[in-house]
């Protein structure tokens, strides 16, 4: 369902040479003779997010910032480095003798041909970082009890019909694009245009865009906007956006009273620094907050095209009623990354 033959975009330098943190950086500015009021940060081109570092903190991570070495150990205990391990280590083998499918999990098919989550954690303003959240210090999002991230009505276990199946197998989802912007295993290149009344951020998966005014004001809250209603203006050195009023359907990390703050800066010629601040009561504990590296690509997103030829709905659906007639419940399959993670 995914475009898997799509897959895999720029095969740029992901994370750049570690600098020191310590080091003050020069923000990059479109009008370095411009007055105050007019020059902006320069934050046009193409970035990319790949990186081993997700949202949350691993397991076996105790702190945000690790030394080389222990990066370097979190990221062999990644499963979908493990799962790129294995394969190689069973290429040109009869695949019904490997280790990798004796436990007949089906979503191994979903090979790492087809995945580029990217080779060692991130480096963000020079630290090699376990997670993307910074506050709670534990790396983990706070939920209230009882309370996950949206999309309601919609579950991957109800077979009954297309109208209550999740809205990424039609392609219908912007979980790259936010509200948080997120990495995932492939297809993380980025694209910024600054105009002068808005500023437009183009990601490589689902080829979601997002068309952020500047100056603007939010609309009315009756009509919830698919990615939230956004709106931006820059202070000193930084794009500032805030969104809310996120439809109520989207997989989002605010609900639809919500509130998302987002930053982005320059902290150098290769880095974008991505800072986001989540304020919602309605489904956390607390304020949280995190910062992303978005590093400089040498390449422009590759196409992106999910939905031609998909024949999953018909393949779902008909596989549940040939079950059903079996006298078999549908389910899930386990997953692409069950039962890979490296042994304590």
């Amino acid at each position: 369902m995914k475009a898997l033959w799509l897959a895999g975009s720029a095969l740029a330098v992901l994370v750049m040479p570690l600098t020191n943190p310590a080091e003050a950086q020069t923000a990059p500015r479109e009008s370095q003779s411009a007055p105050a009021s007019k020059s902006r940060p320069d934050l046009e081109g193409f970035w990319d997010n790949r990186s081993i570092t997700d949202l949350e903190r691993p397991r076996g991570a105790d702190r945000l910032v690790v030394s080389e070495a222990e990066g370097a150990a979190l990221v062999q205990r990644n499963p979908l480095i493990i799962l790129t391990q294995m394969e190689k280590k069973s290429a040109g083998q009869d695949p019904n003798s490997t280790d990798i499918l004796k436990d007949k999990n089906a979503d191994r098919g979903y090979n790492t041909f087809w995945i580029d989550p990217g080779t060692r954690l991130a480096d963000v303003k020079g630290e090699l970082r376990t997670s993307w959240i910074v506050e709670p210090a534990d790396g983990h999002i706070p939920y209230k009890a009882g309370v996950t991230t949206g999309g309601t009505g919609l579950s991957p276990t109800n077979f009954d019909g297309p109208e209550t199946r999740p809205l990424a197998e039609r392609c219908l989802y912007m979980y790259t694009a936010g509200p948080v912007m997120r990495n995932v295993m492939y297809n993380n290149t980025i694209q910024i245009v600054q105009a002068p009344d808005a500023v437009m951020i183009l990601l490589e998966m689902i080829h979601q865009t997002r068309v952020i005014p500047i100056g603007a004001k939010h609309g009315p809250k009756e009509i919830p906007k698919w990615g939230g209603d956004s709106i931006g203006w820059y202070e000193g050195d930084a794009l500032v956006v805030e969104t809310i009023n996120a439809h109520p359907l989207q997989r989002s990390l605010i609900s639809p009273a919500g509130k998302l703050t987002e930053r982005f800066t320059r902290w150098s010629d290769t880095q974008v620094l991505y800072e986001f601040t989540v304020d919602d009561p309605a489904r956390y504990t607390q304020v949280w907050r995190g910062e992303m590296a978005l590093n400089r690509s040498g390449q422009p997103p590759y196409e992106y095209a999910c939905h031609e030829g998909n024949y999953a709905m018909a393949g779902i659906l008909g596989g549940a009623r040939e079950l059903e007639a079996k006298g078999i419940t549908p389910a899930l399959g386990p997953g692409i990354e069950a039962g890979l993670e490296a042994p304590e």
